[in-house]
Order: C-alpha cells, then sequence, then structure tokens
C-alpha cells in the first residue's frame, strides 16, 4: 500500500450489495462510494476525504466479513 492509501474495511458481515463510485472515478469527501447489504439494512459508505477508489476486492454480490478490506483508497 501506498503512504495515501487507506483500506476500507465492512463494518458488518454482509454482501457488498452495490458499486457507486468506480475505480479511478474521483470523489469528494461525503460521496457515497459502496453500499453494504446485512439482515435486510443498506450500510452506505461514504468517503472521509476527496480521492478516488484504487482497487476493490470485492464484487458486487460478494460476502465480505466485518473488518474484510473491501476497497483501498487513495487519498487526494
Amino acid at each position: 500500500m501506498t503512504q495515501n492509501s487507506t483500506p476500507l474495511t465492512a463494518d458488518a458481515t454482509g454482501t457488498l450489495w452495490k458499486i457507486i463510485a468506480q475505480s479511478g472515478e474521483v470523489v469528494s469527501a461525503g460521496a457515497e462510494l459502496f453500499v453494504l447489504e446485512s439482515m435486510k439494512m443498506e450500510i452506505p459508505f461514504e468517503a472521509q476525504m476527496a480521492g478516488h477508489i484504487d482497487v476493490y476486492h470485492a464484487a458486487e454480490g460478494d460476502v465480505v466479513e466485518e473488518g474484510q478490506t473491501v476497497a483501498t483508497f487513495i487519498v487526494a
């Protein structure tokens, strides 16, 4: 991982329901990146800072475990 990269980890075990920000797409702080679905609840994941998704480590529909890295985010 580079110095300005941040792993984005799942807050709960669930399904990567929807990818909103594609890899390489520049986003502002507060932009929705992806949505997890857990126990019929949607859990949106927002960018804490401006930057972009470098790579997703899971695909839509994949089950992810709590604490699993879903994506790597590069801070602008």
